[in-house]
């Protein structure tokens, strides 16, 4: 198969990872099951944050809409409320 000039653009360019492309590529061809992870594993730094996702959704939800109606709808209380996800353990 020709590669075209595009091609070779495409594989000089500066960020690309094609090593990376290629594993993907052959893990997709590859007939053997994948772990529900996909072979990351949390460390106790990197775990999530139990966090209600109730509380979540709320927050979201007044954030979005004082954006939308530009009126305090409570949503810097609802996020203050919510778990420091930047913290360290």
């Amino acid at each position: 198969m020709a590669r075209s000039a595009d091609d070779e653009e495409q594989k000089n360019r500066p960020g690309r990872q094609p090593e990376a492309l290629a594993n993907f590529a052959a893990t997709a061809r590859s007939r053997k099951k994948v772990s529900p992870t996909g072979g990351r594993h949390d460390t106790p730094e990197t775990a999530a944050v139990p966090t209600d996702p109730d509380r979540k959704a709320d927050a979201a939800t007044k954030v979005l809409r004082e954006g939308v109606l530009k009126t305090d709808q409570g949503a810097d209380e609802a996020v203050e409320a919510l778990p420091d996800r930047t913290r360290k353990p």
